[in-house]
């Protein structure tokens, strides 16, 4: 049923009047311009080391490289607007230059960074908070005609770990993408990619349970972007922490390509490559 709930979802986004094909799943690598992300094995603190680790990520067969300079991990410090895009831009410049044919996408939830950003040189907007954060957000992408990473969050990574727990969390992501979906669409916005927010605002148990009920959101016929990469829900279940969780991640990337995930946002580029190779391979016959 995956399969087929896959073929009908959208399978092209228009970036920058370029298409990218979303008819096979593919990878989104995390490039952390941030000091304090809590895999520290990822985090670039040059513009060379992001040159290094861009042309690695490629290489690997990530379409797309997703850029932040503001941790989301949970209890997360501050970070000022204007440190946020001085640690953005001057990369996003270096990168569509040096690698033009990357997609680069932008972990952001401000308005402000988001515009600067693709007018340096970025595709797409990955926004963890939903358009929830800021309100000038929607209205921004939508003048900008960018496609959007819309994911589910509550409360802000300062305080979403107190504000777990759900009816059915299944449905209340329905009725949350819903809400939200149709709001955008009332602003002209055209390229929405729908993210279940796995370890935002959900307890380990909940993770699994959405996981579990992840095909509920096929009714929206959209791609779905999942990032489960060595987190916490994980780890906690399984012993260890965050350096010893990427088996983990690859078996959730599996579950999550079964159940119809077009893009897999993950640390470890070759390893969800290689997922995403076996699991087309098993649709083949």
């Amino acid at each position: 049923m995956a399969k087929d709930t896959f073929l009908n979802r959208k399978t092209t986004l228009n970036l920058k009047g370029k298409l990218a094909d979303l008819s096979r799943p593919a990878v989104m690598a995390i490039l952390n311009l941030t000091p304090d992300s809590f895999y520290n094995n990822s985090r670039v603190g040059t513009a060379d080391d992001a040159l290094k680790r861009t042309e690695t990520f490629l290489n690997e067969g990530a379409k797309y490289i997703d850029i932040g300079a503001y941790s989301s991990r949970p209890g997360a410090a501050e970070v000022s607007t204007d440190e946020e895009l001085s640690r953005i831009v001057p990369i996003v410049e270096l990168l569509s230059k040096e690698f033009p044919e990357a997609w680069l996408s932008i972990d952001t939830f401000r308005a402000k960074v988001a515009k600067e950003s693709i007018e340096a040189g970025a595709h797409l907007i990955n926004d963890i908070a939903g358009g929830g954060m800021d309100e000038a957000m929607f209205q921004t992408i939508a003048d900008l005609q960018v496609p959007y990473i819309l994911m589910h969050m509550r409360g802000t990574p300062q305080t979403m770990q107190q504000q777990t727990g759900y009816a059915d969390i299944g449905l209340d992501l329905v009725d949350y993408f819903s809400s939200k979906v149709a709001g955008l669409h009332k602003l002209g916005a055209k390229d929405i990619i729908l993210d279940p927010g796995f370890g935002f605002a959900k307890t380990t148990d909940e993770n699994y349970q959405l996981l579990h009920q992840l095909a509920d959101l096929d009714v929206f016929e959209m791609p779905v972007l999942v990032g489960f990469s060595r987190k916490s829900m994980i780890y906690k279940f399984l012993g260890g922490g965050p350096a010893e969780a990427l088996n983990g991640t690859s078996v959730l990337n599996t579950i999550a390509l079964m159940k119809g995930a077009g893009i897999l946002r993950v640390h470890d580029v070759k390893a969800a490559a290689e997922c995403i190779a076996l699991v087309e391979k098993t649709r083949s016959y």
